[in-house]
């Protein structure tokens, strides 16, 4: 396999992670508005959230891109320019809006969780996109350190890596079916949001240890610094995660 894997549309050669990143923005929203009609909230009131999420989402995914490759602001400038320009990534974005939410619901005054509907979104739509990051390759960054294992990939430089990309869409799989199985049980509103949120931070915790980021405090990336605080913030939901009450 040669990466990038371009896809054609006749004459047309598309990017993978242009096609992919738009097929995850698409199905994520579609989801979002079927789910939203169950809401107890007004319209207006989950418009403004909508929007309010999507300003922090950006935010965050730019902020935290741009901390996690602080070091090529030295190193590579014009790299350093490049992804300020085109630069995300899922954990800033994932913060970002939770931030933004919180605080637009300040503003409106709604006082209960909205973040269930915005569950199984937010998991299909990062595996869709994942798919595009692991096709795209290199230039993606989002690749493992070298690896001995025998499901290594070349992704063009001729070092087989950890496939991180396929290794997160494995975890969200199992991720979402687990959530599905919880849902079938006693929980607040908002618990399978929370439940989604400490896990996935986790994950992405754990196995940014096997990717070559710039380690920017105590041996850990600022991508992991953010998941660690958020983590910390929802402890108490850790000690939930697993009560099954019928």
């Amino acid at each position: 396999m040669t990466f990038p894997v371009y896809f054609y549309l006749g004459s047309l050669r598309i990017h993978p992670h242009i096609l992919f990143e738009s097929l995850a923005y698409t199905v994520a929203f579609r989801l979002v508005l079927r789910n939203v009609r169950k809401d107890s909230i007004t319209p207006a009131q989950r418009t403004s959230i909508l929007v309010g999420g999507m300003l922090g989402a950006l935010c965050g995914a730019k902020v935290l891109v741009l901390l996690q490759h602080i070091d090529l602001l030295w190193q590579n400038s014009q790299l350093f320019l490049l992804l300020l320009l085109q630069g995300k990534t899922v954990v800033g974005a994932l913060l970002g809006a939770v931030i933004g939410v919180e605080i637009t619901k300040k503003f409106i005054g709604v006082s209960h969780s909205t973040g269930d509907v915005f569950v199984y979104p937010l998991i299909l739509g990062t595996v869709i996109g994942r798919i595009g990051c692991f096709l795209t390759g290199l230039s993606d960054r989002t690749y493992g350190i070298a690896t001995k294992l025998p499901w290594g990939v070349d992704f063009g430089d001729g070092i087989p890596r950890h496939p991180t990309q396929l290794y997160e869409i494995v975890f969200l799989i199992i991720l979402m079916i687990f959530i599905r199985l919880r849902s079938r049980y006693e929980y607040q509103e908002g618990d399978l949001f929370k439940f989604y949120l400490v896990c996935y931070l986790s994950f992405r915790f754990l196995i940014d240890f096997i990717k070559p980021d710039f380690r920017i405090f105590l041996g850990i990336s600022a991508i992991q610094i953010a998941c660690l605080c958020a983590i910390v913030y929802y402890r108490r939901t850790i000690a939930q995660m697993f009560q099954f009450k019928s």
